[in-house]
């Protein structure tokens, strides 16, 4: 599904020279490399501020303990999601509310958001899924009617751009907080764990700061219960390598895209990705939908050597450890249909021409 080890050796004298200048230098945790990397992607962003952490996880987590939540508050998001996104919700003894998705888009139906807010709704979690946005501009509009915070699950989508109003700006950036997950598979991807929260406001950021801080501003005093989630110098410096090449990467990307748009957008049974005119696509997945038999497609590719994967066979109100929220079956008809017929082809920056034609030819004949 990735090519890893291509794009490093690509790099390979970059970041080799930042992994010994850490290792020379022996600061291993925060240090200067953490704080320039931080600097960067806040920069990149169009962010006031950034602050690594150990995780995408520890990310969303972070910023939901930063808005002072109390336990029963409700957060409305998505259950067509990697579970990180919900977990963290109902660890902290808050109330995960679904919202059925866009079944063009696979992420959360702003048109139905309204009809899921109560007394007790405190913040709307959009996750930018597969490398693609929310709409925003409409989320924020609801979310300031009802004076919500807003969180952005921005791990699939670093340097995609959403129209909020008439004005363009990168996802992450739009609500109260964005987060990031930077697993190696990712478009900006570490060679370990790594995530990062930006935000605009100077409270936000100083108050998530102390609380991956342990809960302190200052050594051995603690203002409020917090965790230990820290990127380490050696994740940030190569982080602070790939990100120069992250525009180029999500380029390739949207050119190998294309290359399987053409030849697939007429396939009976297959529905290529939507692309929504309020967002860009950075197609950190490229997500088709099957009609038919999408399993035994799976498999006849994989008997060709041809990986591909299902994001997500299972919505999470479906799943044992949410039963407890009381969803059933049917309640979100678009999500659990999407289970059944999502299949993400290879996507990576190294894909070249010959292995998307192996690919497509392949894709094509099982489906004849």
């Amino acid at each position: 599904m990735v090519d890893l080890v291509s794009q490093y050796t690509a790099i390979k004298q970059e970041i080799d020279q930042e992994i010994q200048n850490v290792i020379n230098s022996s600061i291993y945790i925060n240090g200067p490399k953490v704080g320039e990397f931080a600097c960067n992607l806040a920069g990149y962003v169009e962010s006031k501020y950034a602050l690594g952490c150990g995780n995408g996880t520890d990310a969303i987590q972070i910023a939901l303990m930063a808005l002072d939540l109390q336990p029963g508050d409700e957060v409305i998001t998505t259950p067509f999601t990697f579970v990180a996104t919900v977990e963290v919700i109902s660890l902290l003894g808050l109330v995960p509310k679904f919202v059925d998705i866009d079944p063009q888009t696979f992420n959360l139906d702003v048109s139905q958001l309204e009809d899921v807010i109560t007394d007790r709704t405190r913040v709307i979690l959009p996750v930018h899924l597969f490398g693609q946005a929310t709409e925003m501009s409409r989320l924020m509009t609801i979310a300031n009617k009802h004076n919500l915070s807003v969180i952005e699950d921005n791990a699939q989508s670093i340097g995609c751009d959403v129209k909020v109003g008439e004005k363009w700006q990168k996802t992450a950036t739009v609500g109260d907080f964005g987060t990031f997950s930077f697993f190696p598979s990712k478009n900006l991807g570490c060679y370990g764990d790594g995530g990062a929260i930006v935000a605009n406001k100077e409270e936000h950021y100083t108050r998530a700061k102390m609380i991956a801080k342990h809960g302190s501003k200052l050594k051995y005093h603690y203002d409020v219960i917090g965790i230990n989630s820290r990127l380490d110098a050696m994740q940030a410096a190569i982080l602070d390598v790939k990100l120069q090449y992250l525009d180029d990467y999500i380029q390739r990307r949207q050119h190998a895209a294309e290359i399987y748009d053409t030849s697939l957008a007429e396939i009976e049974g297959v529905t290529i990705p939507h692309r929504a005119d309020y967002s860009t696509h950075v197609f950190h997945q490229y997500t088709l939908r099957v009609n038919a038999n999408r399993d035994k497609l799976k498999e006849d590719l994989a008997a060709q050597g041809i990986p591909s994967m299902i994001y997500y066979p299972k919505a999470l109100h479906l799943q044992p450890a949410y039963q407890y929220l009381g969803y059933k079956e049917g309640d979100f008809p678009h999500a659990e249909l999407a289970c059944k017929e999502v299949l993400s082809l290879p996507m990576h920056t190294e894909l070249s021409i010959d292995q998307q034609n192996f690919i497509i030819d392949n894709l094509i004949n099982n489906l004849a």
